[in-house]
């Protein structure tokens, strides 16, 4: 087999001596046994000591055919899979200095290398140290890497035990480590850590096998686990539960209420895993379903299961760690009584907050802090009601009543103060939702305290009622204009007020509902109720360039290049998103075709030769001789026409290139025409959001500039003609223009 070879010094080459004939490997076990190791913490520990472990290998020129990792909640170990047994000879060449080169040079090299100076070799003049390195025993490499994995092991969080806590110096580790077993095949290698010595000795499962088990090599330790009672494989364990579960739901005529979170986190925690099921007072059922499953979930890792119409069904599923003699019973009565005293103080929370209206509980949000430059809760919720009753007063989100929007603006954040989010902070609007509902508000109030908070970052649900959507925009804008107009926008990879995603859940409420305004006018309006931050034209700009970036990342899944988002955000004006988007989604199809790409590599050439003139504006005056008029050398176009009227018209013939001269190409002339029918034909299609016509009348363009480049030579010896000519490019510059600055378009 192919030998990893150790890092070698800077200047060396490396011969490596194969392994001799009738090389032999052989499979290597290592066992961390210690004390409750967190569900939460395994799967990441297993690709740590796997890495580790690598690392190690490689850095002593090993390699194992495959690294197989395994965690329960009492051990962490791994089985690496045709291990050599011995690493392989390794010949080092180390460059040295010239062989007249000044003593001290010689002395550092030989100081480096650890030889004399007979034992360098010349050649060529230059002296080479010769090193070789034997071949080592495998176990010999194994035992001292093992302890430098236990003592650096990366634990999110770890602990030191016993008597030796006193010292720093002492192991930490997440648990207190009770025992290593290292087998490579069936032979000990010799490992001690912190007085923990290996061996070849572990233990079963904690209640159905207690004593110890010896081992006898990796070939045979799941299985010798699995007949005491403990199945090494999380994987293995994760499918027992699952399909226990599903199975336990099915015999009772119910459905199990999926969670992969759950189920790896109860593999987590059991080492045998027996699922039983289990029931709870149908009492209960009062209280908002989501609560009962956060309690049972959260509290208790129980699994919930709903009847046939979906509803949830006062049962559920646990997970022993043990094969109980009387068929769990008795576990399943203990935790039925855990349950029913959890949901018991769900029950009393929701019982007082029901006591309590939402105005008198929103009253509260005044002693509560939104941030210290932003004001209160209350000082937002006034802004958020504000911002929302104007989208619909102005009909930017359709057929929204504005007093609703005002009444659930208004009642959205009251819930922040009710004893249920106090105790379950993850239902921070959906409590107010029920709440809501409850004490008789209209259902489309309701809602909207409900969902106001969607979209929750890509991909999440995104609301389309109108009070909802209304509401949601406006909570979704104030926090992102209130932090950009007080100077606190994300930086790099931080973003603490979480405003790139507000960005995302704006933006995929106006697509998915085809909200049409433009997002410069909800800016100005933001910032209008108590304790807000107006925005100015500077940070509108840097909020529109956020937004671009944001809708990049938004459209990146549907396909959407964001080079063409770019292109349009460039022309400035156009944050309808609506109507940016459908405009982007024509260009695309355009670009992508044969006639677009010609065009676009028309532009291109246009583009490159008026930035090398630097012919940013039409350069409407050759010479005032030229227009009749006595010159006084160059002038300022600009200051021509405020000036003297009467060149208006003719400044405008000429910038346009309708003015030509008899013998001008008829290539020119052919563009121009061009120009005329495609810069009329795009600009009534854009105004009327037909954005593939317009597309198609940029077409029209493709022959002709193609033709003028062939047969034009835009720098002509000839002033008037050369600038006549630059004229014209700029003037097929701005009519590509119309739709998108093409300049930005990659290709």
């Amino acid at each position: 087999m192919t030998m990893t070879q150790p890092p070698l010094p800077a200047r060396a080459d490396a011969r490596v001596d194969p392994l001799p004939q009738g090389e032999r490997v052989a499979d290597f076990l290592l066992e961390l046994l210690s004390e409750e190791i967190p569900a939460r913490m395994q799967a990441r520990a297993r690709n740590d000591l796997a890495r580790m472990f690598a690392e190690e290998l490689a850095k002593a020129g090993l390699k194992a055919e495959a690294i197989d990792t395994f965690a329960t909640p009492r051990r962490l170990g791994l089985i690496a899979r045709g291990l050599p047994l011995a690493t392989a000879a390794v010949s080092e060449e180390i460059k040295g200095p010239r062989a007249s080169a000044p003593p001290q040079a010689l002395e550092g090299f030989l100081r480096k290398t650890g030889l004399a100076r007979e034992q360098l070799v010349e050649r060529d003049g230059v002296l080479f140290a010769v090193m070789d390195r034997p071949g080592q025993p495998a176990a010999e490499v194994l035992g001292p890497a093992i302890e430098r994995i236990v003592r650096n092991f990366p634990w999110p969080k770890s602990m030191r035990w016993g008597a030796s806590s006193s010292s720093t110096a002492s192991l930490r580790w997440v648990r207190p480590l009770q025992g290593i077993v290292a087998l490579l095949g069936s032979e000990i290698v010799p490992v001690e850590v912190d007085g923990i010595g290996s061996g070849a000795t572990t233990v079963g499962h904690r209640f159905h096998h207690p004593g110890p088990i010896t081992l006898g090599g990796a070939q045979d330790y799941a299985e010798k686990l699995r007949a005491c009672r403990v199945i090494v494989d999380p994987d293995e364990r994760a499918t027992i539960i699952r399909e226990g579960a599903r199975a336990l739901a099915a015999e009772a005529g119910l459905a199990l209420v999926e969670d992969e979170g759950l189920v790896a986190e109860n593999a987590g925690l059991t080492e045998w895993p027996v699922p039983l099921l289990g029931r709870f007072d149908p009492d209960f059922l009062d209280v908002p379903p989501e609560v009962i499953q956060l309690t049972a979930r959260t509290n208790q890792k129980y699994f919930v299961l709903k009847d046939e119409a979906g509803a949830l069904v006062p049962a559920f599923i646990c997970t022993a760690n043990i094969e109980a003699s009387d068929g769990g019973a008795a576990i399943v009565g203990g935790n039925q009584r855990v349950l029913a005293a959890r949901l018991s103080d769900a029950r009393f929370f929701w019982e007082q907050d029901l006591k309590v209206p939402l105005e008198e509980q929103a009253a509260k949000l005044s002693q509560i802090v939104f941030h210290e430059k932003l004001g209160t809760v209350a000082d937002k919720v006034e802004r958020v009601a504000s911002l929302a009753e104007w989208l619909a007063i102005e009909a930017v989100v359709p057929d929204c009543d504005p007093d609703h929007a005002r009444r659930a603006a208004e009642l959205s954040k009251a819930d922040l103060v009710t004893g249920m989010v106090g105790e379950f902070p993850e239902l921070q609007g959906l409590i107010g939702g029920y709440l809501a509902r409850a004490q008789g508000e209209p259902h489309a109030v309701a809602d909207a305290v409900r969902d106001h908070y969607k979209p929750v970052g890509q991909g999440d649900e995104v609301p389309t009622a109108p009070v909802t959507v209304a509401v949601a925009l406006a909570d979704k804008l104030d926090t992102l204009v209130q932090f950009f107009g007080s100077g606190m926008p994300p930086t790099g990879s931080k973003d603490p007020f979480a405003l790139r995603r507000a960005a995302i859940g704006i933006i995929a409420l106006i697509v998915e509902n085809r909200i049409r305004f433009q997002l410069s006018d909800a800016f100005g309006k933001v910032g209008e109720g108590r304790s807000g931050e107006r925005v100015d034209s500077g940070k509108k700009e840097e909020l529109l360039a956020f937004f671009a970036d944001r809708l990049k990342v938004q459209q990146r899944e549907a396909g959407v290049r964001h080079d063409l988002i770019d292109a349009v955000f460039a022309l400035g004006g156009e944050d309808d998103l609506v109507r940016l988007l459908a405009r982007v989604g024509a260009l695309q199809s355009f670009i992508e075709g044969p006639e677009g790409s010609n065009l676009l590599a028309g532009y291109k050439r246009a583009a490159n030769i008026l930035k090398k003139e630097n012919w940013d504006i039409p350069r409407v005056m050759a010479d005032r001789g030229e227009q009749g008029m006595p010159q006084t050398g160059e002038e300022d176009p600009l200051v021509l026409v405020d000036e003297e009227p009467a060149l208006a018209q003719a400044i405008a013939e000429q910038a346009k290139g309708s003015v030509l001269p008899a013998d001008a190409p008829e290539a020119e002339r052919a563009l121009i025409d061009a120009l005329d029918v495609a810069e009329v034909r795009a600009s009534l299609a854009v105004g009327k959001e037909k954005f593939g016509d317009a597309m198609a009348a940029l077409a029209g363009l493709r022959a002709p500039i193609d033709a003028f480049f062939d047969t034009v030579t835009v720098n002509d010896p000839d002033a008037a003609t050369r600038r006549r000519r630059l004229n014209l490019l700029a003037r097929f510059r701005d009519a590509v223009h119309q739709v998108a600055d093409f300049s930005k378009i990659e290709g």
